[in-house]
């Protein structure tokens, strides 16, 4: 036998050695597998602020996006979870949260809202992308899935962190369902996370008439909790069902097993803390300090706000998520 013929069967030999004493995947973790992933392609639209407010489709750029879908173990239809991500895109974090859905038997679809627009990321520069973006790739999304075999379209729910977070909270107005959501499915429920509460919207306190669940950080000083807080005291005040849930000792991204241990700065990250922005008139969003339409080289937008993860508040919020699910998806 020649030596290059020893050295095969020798590798081969230790392959199979190796394989017979490697344990098998441990079974506490089997039920978060997906039992399918499919990449789904669907077209959005990539325009301004200005033209989602007003329903305008004559600037609009068609764009060719993408979701990765995970059908969780079952079968028949599953409930489905529509995942934003925020503006450092998707991440392994993202992952974590599938399989806490594929555990309870819901599928999820993530949303990747960025590279079929070229963009990597929106941190530093938020002005790549219209904030409301976002807002109609969940709808035309939820166009592309509608008649999916395994997706029960009377359970879905939407959950999106920071950018996304925001995009899940508005995504709820019964005013840009009228304007965009053609697809004929509604959300059972919304779950924002540290989303950006600023901006006051017309008709923002008439939102569909299902459970928004929000989680915040209580030292976010990214997007600070005060202004979400607001908000559900006036969303509370319209008669809606809404709950914000606060963290001791949480800031921005603080599910983020990814990000630092602990608060950190992100000396170049934007945000618009302390700007008071308002949509007036009608299809512009206004910045009320200088009285003008709102662009992100305003004075108000600053840099430097911080980011960390904090694994006690990431258990507590994993845990109302999933009780929630129970409850709407009747599991």
């Amino acid at each position: 036998m020649g030596t290059m013929c020893k050295w095969v069967l020798a590798g081969m030999m230790a392959g199979f050695t190796l394989g017979a004493a490697a344990p098998a995947v441990a079974d506490e973790a089997l039920p978060s597998l997906p039992a399918r992933i499919e990449l789904i392609p669907f077209e959005s639209l990539t325009l301004p602020d200005s033209a989602f407010l007003k329903g305008d489709k004559s600037v609009a750029k068609p764009t060719l996006l993408a979701a990765e879908l995970h059908i969780a173990q079952g079968a028949g239809k599953r409930p489905l979870v529509v995942l934003l991500h925020g503006s450092g895109a998707l991440n392994g974090g993202h992952e974590l949260w599938t399989r806490e859905f594929a555990q309870m038997g819901v599928s999820t679809l993530m949303i990747d809202a960025f590279t079929g627009r070229g963009i990597v990321a929106t941190s530093d520069n938020q002005g790549l992308l219209g904030r409301l973006n976002m807002v109609l790739d969940t709808y035309r999304a939820l166009d592309r899935i509608k008649d999916h075999p395994r997706v029960d379209t009377s359970r879905v729910a939407l959950i999106g962190f920071s950018r996304g977070g925001q995009s899940t909270l508005y995504a709820s107005l019964e005013r840009f369902h009228a304007l965009w959501n053609e697809s004929g499915v509604d959300f059972a429920a919304y779950f924002p996370f540290y989303a950006d509460c600023v901006t006051t919207f017309v008709d923002d306190t008439k939102v569909k008439p299902v459970p928004i669940r929000m989680h915040h950080g209580d030292i976010d000083d990214y997007n600070p909790a005060a202004q979400c807080v607001t908000f559900v005291d006036r969303l509370k005040a319209a008669g809606r069902d809404v709950q914000i849930s606060l963290y001791k000792d949480a800031a921005h991204s603080f599910d983020g097993p990814l990000g630092p241990p602990k608060p950190t700065l992100s000396a170049r990250s934007m945000t618009v803390r302390n700007c008071v922005l308002k949509e007036e008139p009608l299809g512009q969003i206004t910045n009320m300090k200088t009285g003008q339409a709102f662009t992100y080289t305003d004075p108000c937008v600053e840099r430097g706000p911080h980011a960390g993860y904090n694994a006690e508040a990431a258990k507590a919020a994993r845990a109302s998520v999933r009780e929630s699910l129970r409850t709407i998806f009747k599991l």
